[in-house]
């Protein structure tokens, strides 16, 4: 069976896969900072610094696929300008030396799988973005050109190289639908702005099966969208979450675009952004999404989280 190295393994994303992997019996490396012991025979952790540009060249030996994942959490606090230069690096960095071990590593590495983001695209309200369509201009618009750059250089090497530019991924163990979840506790929810900005968002289950359809479907190749069929705006997915999670019994709260930027800072512009992005390139590969609508993904999670 396959050997995987994952970047950024211990991740949400990450460890979602991690776990599909070994239960279809592939091999799995995990590249962390500091690496750990595995319990299970077919995980084993190596160890990467971009710092000191070193990363353990016999997991890179091993490897015949590398997922790429690795990046510092962008919703993590204020995007200082230190903060938003180690989001950059995190990106970038590890791409480039990603490629130049590869580059000087004997290796059997077919194919790059990298995330990417959205946050490419935008920021115009009713306009659907395509894979083909050009980067924003603002901060997370030129970080994901340049994280995709910094990994499609691999393709010089002779790797297929695939690319999914990842939406709002929906999960309780992290990320938006954890925080949005938080307040309704307390039975409110909680709505961003107006609440009309399009939201693009995809069932951590569907993009881990993205991930392994990559793997194994040797027609794949290029940029791809990780969105579910069917996105929504602010409202509509916060309203689903309050749906599925109290029925009848929560009160819905605007905040404020002011409040939001006092709070948040620059990272404001990109909680009220509008990006409306189209899943078909990927579907008419062959893909079915088993959560193409987000009452039904939200159900589910919350289903599974009880």
């Amino acid at each position: 069976m396959d050997t995987v190295l994952i970047t950024g393994g211990t991740g949400l994303v990450g460890r979602a896969l991690t776990e599909m992997l070994l239960e279809k019996g592939y091999k799995v490396i995990v590249l962390s900072r500091r690496p750990r012991r595995s319990n299970h025979p077919g995980l084993r952790y190596a160890q990467w610094d971009l710092h000191r540009k070193t990363l353990d060249t016999t997991a890179l030996q091993e490897a015949d696929h590398i997922v790429h994942l690795a990046g510092a959490n962008v919703a993590e606090g204020r995007w200082t300008e230190r903060r938003k230069q180690e989001i950059v690096d995190s990106r970038v960095q590890s791409g480039q030396l990603l490629y130049e071990r590869l580059s000087d590593t004997p290796n059997k590495v077919r194919k790059v799988i990298s995330a990417s983001a959205t946050g490419y695209y935008g920021p115009y309200k009713d306009e659907i973005f395509r894979e083909d369509d050009p980067p924003a201009h603002d901060f997370l618009g030129t970080t994901s050109r340049a994280w995709e750059d910094s990994i499609r250089q691999t393709e010089r090497l002779g790797k297929k190289v695939i690319v999914f530019r990842t939406g709002i991924v929906l999960s309780l163990q992290g990320g938006a639908l954890r925080e949005f979840y938080k307040p309704l506790k307390l039975g409110f929810a909680t709505v961003m702005g107006d609440g009309q900005q399009w939201v693009s968002w995809i069932h951590l289950q569907d993009l881990v099966r993205l991930y392994f359809n990559a793997i194994v479907n040797d027609r794949l190749s290029g940029v791809y969208n990780a969105v579910a069929p069917n996105p929504v705006t602010n409202e509509e997915l916060v309203m689903a979450l309050a749906r599925a999670a109290k029925g009848k019994s929560f009160v819905s709260v605007h905040i404020p675009a002011f409040a939001l930027k006092l709070a948040l800072g620059e990272m404001s512009i990109e909680v009220l952004k509008s990006v409306r992005v189209s899943s078909e390139k990927i579907q008419e590969t062959g893909f079915l999404f088993s959560y193409p609508e987000v009452s039904g993904a939200v159900e589910q999670i919350l289903q599974q989280h009880k």
